[in-house]
């Protein structure tokens, strides 16, 4: 959260007392951040608005809800389970009735009255069993007053079968100009395909909502369950995290988890932060710094006093965030329903218009003719296309950005991109490769530059600090023989002392070489042009004389500078917030000529520049790898994870760029803009054919030309336009992209 490099410009550890006091929690949240079973709050995904204290279903779209908060515990699914039963356990029927109804007549093996009959039996459990839920919920539409998708595939299919039912039971109702092969003709393998269809979509669409908690349940698992207690007399126990109360001293050993937030009070060690900040270098800490819970000790044994549990640590409170900010998203499929609303009614009040008409003014069996036009009127205005037009599309679009390195989430993701006007980029990880590499060395006096490089990398074979890696890696890169250190002493996070070739060492801050009567002026000025570069400075010290300077860096993505050329010739703002100081935020910004950024921004600090930007009217983009921007990420309109990052990251975000390289959001965004045309196209075929196959199947034309639309005709026609959505959704595939 804080600065990487200036927080290391002193050299492992004088990130100290001010480098963290910025890391207080927010206010404490009412909520805890692991829910409980008992008490648990459920919503609809759709409809956040919608909560009550118990698993159900939607009022308003009939969605399954699901908890506000979810659990580490394994949650089954029982809709899902259910819904899996009933899809694999009527497959086998739906196929036997789609080609008992292709083929039966071709190969004549039965009577064609007793092939209804036979097409009946198998049909009738896949409609009044499979299908059992989706008339319930077509149902509840009805009663509540909210017409939705189910509306419509309780009504198509229920026609279809319904229908069919009676063709078979009692044909003799109907005309003989419905005849077909000697006998009326029936749609159940229309009903039984749509039933199958529709429960094969629900299942991935509650596997896919399932990956939404991920995120928060990653983030759960982040705290350790005990925590050892120190009592006051001395004895040491692990307990249960929830019996840690404030004031509690707690020992964190080397290896531990830090488990709630508070204060060291004795001991010196580096902690790992990277779980929560993105930033790769460990922070050292000593006496009176702050300690994060869920951060790793690394090394040195500490004690600390435990400052805020439960619902106030920093970790409960970025936990409540993304769920807060997930909740406030509105799936793309809204618009479809809001649509099917006034389209179920237009159809139903059509149908019925059209036997009422034909009963009462057409000619004789004036009410059969009503019943068979309204049932084709039904059977054509099924909701196949109108269901597939969206889904299609979007799951073309997602295989595609698959094969580009760009991962979608969810529909919304698809849906908001295109409209995107501003991103907000962390640096650490998003803009630079994450992880420190040397930079350079620059020799005082007396010697050369590889003899700095040389003795500094042999004190430090005996760290395991980060920047000591890079050191050493680099020096054994270019061939330089490294010697032994003898006395290898860690100067509690200012730096490192020993003896190398019967030299005395120092590598370090300022605060070690004032400590060891170095004098450092000489190089001041340019180890401060340093750090205005971004990277962190070292001093090395031999034999109590001044040697040199190491900067070691986090180097600039090769990809990042055409990325951010791209993205603002495309019009996007871009601003750089990240956790790093100022300073080196500053060069690094400058150096990728971004105008806007800002340093030293704790999550909640990025979480409120994206709410502040969308209250001007901007449409947010938030692009980062750590769990320190995944607040930021789901508030976003779309967050854009690099798969280069933290699990917790790519789960936040509704995009996730594999090969963490920025240029693929300007190929996600152009694939958006492609979906988008594409859904609309999808939707403009589906109404197409409505606005004209409805109108036929009630017989507008009978009156001039003695044609009727059966629903036989009616069905084909259905079929056709979810063929013509599919073939239209299967374009994308050869979409021109930006990488291509």
């Amino acid at each position: 959260m804080n600065t990487m490099h200036q927080a290391h410009d002193d050299h492992r550890g004088q990130h100290g007392n001010h480098g963290h006091e910025h890391h207080a929690a927010p206010a404490p949240a009412p909520a805890p951040a692991q829910p409980a079973p008992q008490g648990t709050i459920y919503t609809c995904p759709m409809h956040p608005e919608i909560r009550q204290d118990r698993p159900g279903s939607c009022p308003k779209c009939g969605m399954a809800l699901e908890p506000v908060l979810p659990s580490l515990a394994d949650d089954d699914n029982p809709e899902l389970r259910d819904f899996q039963r009933r899809f694999w356990c009527t497959l086998p029927l739906t196929v036997a009735v789609t080609l008992l109804a292709m083929f039966g007549h071709r190969l004549g093996l039965l009577p064609m009255a007793a092939q209804s009959g036979i097409e009946l039996v198998l049909a009738a459990p896949i409609v009044l069993w499979a299908g059992w839920p989706f008339f319930v919920r077509g149902w509840q539409s009805v009663v509540r007053r909210s017409p939705n998708m189910w509306t419509l595939i309780g009504l198509g299919t229920g026609a279809a079968f319904v229908y069919s039912v009676a063709a078979t039971v009692v044909p003799g109702l109907f005309p003989a100009s419905f005849q077909s092969m000697g006998r009326v003709a029936v749609y159940f393998e229309a009903a039984a395909v749509i039933i199958s269809l529709t429960l094969l979509g629900q299942i991935l669409e509650l596997k896919a909502r399932s990956q939404t908690s991920a995120a928060i349940k990653s983030l759960l698992g982040l705290a350790p369950k005990t925590a050892r207690r120190i009592a006051a007399d001395g004895s040491e126990a692990d307990v249960p995290l929830t019996h840690v109360h404030v004031g509690d001293l707690l020992r964190v050993r080397p290896g531990e988890k830090v488990p709630v937030d508070g204060v060291v009070v004795e001991g010196a060690s580096a902690v790992d932060e990277s779980m929560l900040t993105g930033e790769p270098v460990p922070v050292a800490k000593r006496s009176g710094d702050k300690l994060i819970g869920a951060t790793l000790n690394t090394s040195g044994a500490l004690v600390m006093r435990s400052e805020r549990v439960g619902a106030q640590t920093v970790l409960a409170q970025i936990v409540l965030m993304v769920g807060e900010a997930q909740r406030s998203k509105a799936p793309l499929q809204r618009m479809a329903d809001q649509v099917a609303g006034w389209f179920v009614m237009a159809v139903v009040a059509i149908a019925v218009v059209t036997c009422f008409a034909w009963g009462l003014f057409g000619p004789e069996p004036s009410w059969v003719h009503g019943l068979i036009n309204a049932v084709a009127v039904l059977i054509i205005a099924c909701p196949c296309a109108l269901g597939l037009a969206t889904p299609m599309s979007i799951m073309v679009a997602t295989g595609r950005g698959a094969t580009q390195g760009v991962l979608f989430r969810d529909a919304a993701a698809i849906e908001h991109l295109r409209r995107v006007d501003t991103l907000i980029v962390d640096k650490t990880g998003t803009l630079t490769e994450g992880r420190p590499a040397f930079d350079r060395a620059l020799p005082a006096a007396g010697f050369s530059a590889d003899d700095v490089l040389r003795i500094a990398a042999s004190l430090d074979q005996g760290s395991e600090h980060p920047l000591a890696d890079a050191i050493v890696r680099a020096a054994r890169e270019r061939g330089l023989a490294l010697a032994k250190a003898e006395d290898f002493e860690s100067g509690s996070g200012i730096g490192v002392r020993g003896t190398v070739e019967g030299r005395r060492v120092a590598l370090g801050n300022a605060a070690l070489m004032q400590q060891q009567g170095v004098a450092v002026e000489a190089l001041d000025e340019r180890a401060e042009a340093l750090r205005g570069e971004g990277a962190s400075v070292m001093h090395l010290a031999v034999d109590g004389r001044l040697a040199g300077l190491l900067a070691v860096a986090d180097p600039v993505k090769a990809s990042t500078p055409e990325a951010l050329a791209a993205l603002k010739a495309a019009g996007l703002r871009v601003v750089m917030a990240t956790g790093d100081g100022v300073t080196t935020a500053r060069a690094v910004a400058q150096r990728l000529s971004i105008d806007e950024v800002l340093g030293e921004v704790e999550p909640a600090d990025k979480l409120e520049l994206v709410r502040r930007l969308q209250r001007e009217g901007r449409v947010v983009a938030m692009a980062g790898d750590g769990i320190n921007d995944a607040p930021a990420l789901a508030q976003a309109d779309v967050g854009v994870a690099m798969g280069t990052g933290t699990d917790v990251a790519m789960t936040s975000a509704q995009v996730t760029l594999v090969k963490g390289d920025l240029r693929g959001i300007a190929v996600a965004r152009r694939l958006s803009e492609a979906t988008i045309a594409n859904m609309k196209q999808n939707l403009g075929f589906a109404f197409v054919y409505n606005a004209l196959g409805v109108p036929l199947a009630a017989g507008v034309l009978f009156p001039f030309t003695g044609w009727l639309l059966s629903p036989m005709i009616a069905a084909l026609a259905m079929s056709l336009s979810s063929a013509s959505v599919i073939a239209n959704a299967l374009r994308l595939r050869k979409a021109a992209l930006l990488q291509d």
